[in-house]
């Protein structure tokens, strides 16, 4: 049977995360991932989250189990508020709403905002995940490079200056995935700057501003709005548990009045039990503490990968960033054009890493880059990982 006459036009060029792709091929156990992007699971408290978990589940099992309210329990909003008063990301007057990940927030945005035909501008490269929520909106994709300090901002006023039917620029300015830069206090406020001038949403995603190991922090971009323009997204997932599905979305009422609307039809609330088990655990345990304790873990994995990088990479051959937190970075071969030899020998070599071209607008046109992580393997693995992944690119480069 022929199913291709049955699918949408918008979802018909979609193809599936390469990412998770790659995940099928590392089934074997001797292969060292430095592709992925999960946090430290060392670091999960799982027997304090099973003590709250069955506590709940006695005491009070009805609330537990029965719906709850599409924006969220009011306690767990308390939560997300209190982390977003943290970096100065809510005003009296904005909405908390909690998300089934911090991905369905964004995916749910750009649902509210997004008609066929208009723009968003992105950090190209950006994350994977993004990208393709907006591709479903049958949207157009402006890419802005990303610098050393953060998107480029003349590039930014050019794509807002020659393109009509701009909606929103969609950022990740702290530990940007999957570059692990960080944009300058400067250039944050050019872009509030720009995007009032030209009347534009902006989406500032923010999953790793938790995760700073060295350097000072940033002023998020949503502290600097004094227009009601940035729609801040938040999550659990990189300080408690990816798995637990926990994000939050602040910004006006009336841009998350319609993203609720939106979220009602499509999952009716964030499951209950895992909202109930963060609010215990915040309630129960110092999170800034054990914030502390990943922030520790995830300095000491990056030292390993760049020490490593130092010792086993072509002197010249290779460059790569330098981030002061977040789980990422970003690594150019100037040398060539197309980074899949390198992919393919990596594997032979049992290392996995991403290729550059899982992040660009483009997906199909070669990219000589490519993405490592550093917060899922022990430091023993990472150094392995990048000695093999040196090989590899010896073997390619030379």
């Amino acid at each position: 049977m022929n199913y291709e006459k049955f699918y949408a036009d918008r979802v018909k060029p979609m193809k599936g995360s390469a990412i998770r792709e790659m995940f099928k091929r590392m089934a074997d156990p001797a292969i060292i991932s430095l592709a992925g992007g999960n946090p430290a699971s060392e670091l999960f408290p799982g027997k304090e989250l099973a003590e709250i978990a069955r506590n709940i589940l006695i005491e009070n099992p009805v609330g537990a189990l029965q719906y709850g309210t599409t924006d969220g329990l009011p306690a767990m909003r308390e939560c997300a508020a209190s982390r977003a008063k943290k970096v100065n990301a809510i005003k009296d007057s904005d909405q908390v709403l909690i998300m089934t990940g911090a991905n369905q927030g964004i995916d749910l945005t750009a649902k509210a905002l997004i008609n066929k035909g208009d723009k968003i501008i992105v950090e190209s490269p950006s994350f994977i995940g993004s990208l393709n929520a907006f591709r479903t909106y049958e949207c157009e994709l402006v890419g802005v490079k990303v610098e050393d300090d953060g998107m480029d901002m003349d590039e930014l006023e050019n794509a807002l200056k020659n393109n009509d039917n701009v909606k929103m620029i969609y950022t990740i300015p702290t530990f940007q995935n999957p570059t692990g830069v960080t944009m300058s206090l400067e250039k944050r406020k050019k872009m509030i700057e720009l995007a009032n001038r030209y009347d534009v949403i902006i989406l500032e995603d923010n999953p790793y501003g938790d995760l700073r190991f060295k350097g000072e922090d940033v002023a998020t971009i949503k502290s600097l709005d004094t227009d009601g323009r940035v729609i801040y997204a938040g999550s659990f997932s990189k300080i408690l548990s990816p798995g637990m599905r926990l994000g939050y979305l602040v910004g006006s009422p009336e841009i998350l009045g319609k993203v609720e609307i939106l979220k009602q039809v499509n999952d009716v609330h964030t499951p209950v039990l895992t909202q109930m088990m963060c609010v215990e655990f915040m309630k129960k345990y110092n999170i800034d503490e054990y914030i502390e304790r990943n922030r520790e873990l995830y300095g000491r994995k990056c030292a390993v990968m760049l020490e490593s990088i130092e010792k086993y990479f072509l002197e010249n051959r290779v460059k790569w960033t330098v981030p002061d937190g977040g789980i990422f970075m970003w690594c150019e071969c100037p040398d060539i054009e197309d980074i899949t030899p390198v992919v393919d020998k990596a594997l032979e070599k049992k290392v996995a890493i991403v290729p550059g071209s899982n992040f660009a607008i483009d997906m199909k046109a070669p990219s000589n880059m490519f993405r490592l992580n550093y917060s899922s393997a022990t430091p023993e693995k990472l150094e392995e990982g990048i000695r093999r992944l040196g090989e590899a690119l010896s073997e390619v480069l030379q």
